[in-house]
C-alpha cells in the first residue's frame, strides 16, 4: 500500500484531496459570495441570536487563531444584555 493511499487522522490522502479540490472549485466559482448573504440575519433578532451562540463556542475555545482578526462584534454582546 502506497502512502497515498494510507488512511490519516479521520481521513485518507484521496479522500482529502478530493475536498481541496471542491472547496477551491467553490471558492473561484463565487460561491462564497452568495452564500454569505444567503446566511446573514434576517432581523436584529436573529443577528443577536447568532452573536449569542458564537459567544458560547467562542467559550470553549482554547484561544484565537492568531492569524485571523477578531473583529466579530461578540464582545459587545455583553452591553446588550
Amino acid at each position: 500500500m502506497s502512502k497515498k493511499d494510507q488512511v490519516q487522522g479521520e481521513g485518507d490522502y484521496k479522500s482529502a484531496e478530493k475536498f481541496d479540490k471542491a472547496e477551491r472549485d467553490f471558492v473561484k466559482s463565487g460561491g462564497v459570495e452568495k452564500a454569505s448573504h444567503k446566511a446573514e440575519p434576517k432581523s436584529d433578532e436573529e443577528a443577536r441570536e447568532m452573536l449569542r451562540a458564537e459567544k458560547i463556542g467562542r467559550s470553549h475555545s482554547k484561544g484565537e487563531d492568531k492569524g485571523v482578526a477578531a473583529n466579530d462584534g461578540a464582545a459587545d454582546l455583553d452591553a446588550d444584555e
